[in-house]
């Protein structure tokens, strides 16, 4: 899944840091992958949220995206986003968001409370409409309606006449690493639903389902695991899709966007305090998100880009004991923020590091670009860029001065 080491290092040098590479190719191996295990009935979406930047080289695989806010639906419109692709989700729908949505065309509409269908309802029968609408269960969280709430929605549903209430929507969190959670999930899911047959004579048609599938970041083989958990999930997923009438949706983020990601960043200072190795870089712990990091104690895959042009021999994913390449030595990597905090990685072995060498962070397809402290100490917002599968190198987003919106006058 990673990109040739040599194209790695020609870029790194290229495009300058902090900076954020992603792959068309590895995003559209990533998803090709997942259509083929669960089969050509089970339709796939993208969750935005993992990375807007990858919907403007979105493959064709992908039967939908969902969106979760505002802002999200206005880069879909922004870019052209089909409508009737959208799936607009979020625990926050206000009545003049539900407006856009339904002004913009979006194919299916989620329901998180009663409020939600109430304001569907109230929006659609201005407008003439009828809304598709997913009704969201609870996995225990914030998130969705409990089973007894949307038992009594559905029991009631012809109270909404501009409503279509054609399905369930359920998803319950992320980087599950346990294909036993999932295929459990999936047997609660299918008992709700011959519930709901049974006491209200309802059969959902649609059933949007989020694996939350985990990406083993710290993982020496992460694909091969990841690979792995894929293939046990597949045949459980495959068999709930195939039930006569139902049409399945199955979402996710984290897993089809991490690993077409890198972040690259430059070493700036390096020096010995207390006996550790530390290696100051030019980005920081505001730009680059592993799910599970706790304070630096655990390595990510990581490329060593030397001035002089050559690179480690390969992609590094744990420290190595007392160090196998000559004049190896152990070194703590900090970001450039005045925390204590700002630790990427500790026990990170490198040779012959020099300030002016660029580490690339590999798996920082999701959340990094947009879930980090972006603002934190007014640091500008690195460049983003886009490797098209044919090789064409595009800038999405130029490095961006944050300290304007930081600052009152």
């Amino acid at each position: 899944m990673f990109v040739d080491e040599k194209k790695l290092i020609s870029l790194a040098e290229q495009i300058g840091t902090p900076a954020y590479l992603f792959s068309e190719r590895l995003f559209m191996e990533r998803a090709a992958l997942v259509k083929e295990e669960f089969g050509p009935e089970v339709d796939i979406c993208f969750s935005i949220k993992a990375n807007p930047f990858l919907l403007s080289i979105l493959p064709d695989l992908f039967s939908r995206v969902e969106v979760c806010s505002p802002g999200e639906l206005r880069i879909c419109q922004r870019l052209g986003i089909a409508p009737e692709k959208i799936i607009f989700s979020g625990v926050n729908k206000q009545y003049k968001d539900i407006e856009a949505a339904m002004e913009y065309g979006c194919g299916i509409l989620t329901a998180e409370s009663p409020r939600h269908l109430t304001a569907i309802e109230h929006c659609a029968c201005e407008r003439g409409k009828t809304a598709d609408v997913l009704l969201r269960l609870t996995g225990g969280s914030q998130f969705g309606m409990d089973e007894s709430v949307l038992k009594e929605i559905i029991s009631h549903r012809l109270d909404y006449p501009h409503v279509n209430i054609i399905g369930i929507h359920y998803f319950t969190g992320t980087q599950k690493r346990k294909a036993e959670k999932i295929i459990s999930e999936i047997d609660s899911l299918e008992a709700f639903i011959s519930s709901l047959g049974r006491e209200y004579g309802y059969e959902p048609a649609y059933i949007e389902y989020g694996t939350g599938m985990a990406v083993d970041y710290f993982d020496e083989e992460p694909e091969r695991a990841e690979t792995e958990r894929l293939k046990a999930v597949a045949p459980r997923i495959r068999a709930f899709g195939a039930v006569n009438g139902r049409h399945l949706t199955v979402e996710m983020g984290r897993f089809f966007a991490a690993p077409c990601g890198f972040y690259m960043s430059r070493v700036v200072d390096i020096k010995q305090n207390c006996g550790v190795n530390y290696a100051i870089l030019d980005g920081g712990l505001h730009q680059m998100k592993y799910d599970g990091q706790l304070a630096g104690m655990q390595i990510p895959g990581i490329t060593h880009v030397c001035r002089d042009g050559s690179s480690s021999p390969e992609v590094l994913r744990a420290p190595v004991p007392g160090g196998e390449e000559k004049d190896s030595q152990p070194y703590t990597l900090c970001g450039s923020l005045c925390t204590t905090m700002d630790v990427l990685a500790r026990g990170v072995y490198l040779s012959g590091l020099k300030e002016g060498d660029i580490l690339v962070f590999h798996e920082t397809g999701a959340y990094s670009v947009s879930e980090g402290m972006a603002a934190f100490l007014s640091r500008d917002l690195p460049s983003v860029w886009l490797l098209r599968a044919d090789g064409q190198l595009i800038k999405a987003r130029e490095n961006t001065e944050t300290y304007l919106i930081n600052c009152f006058r």
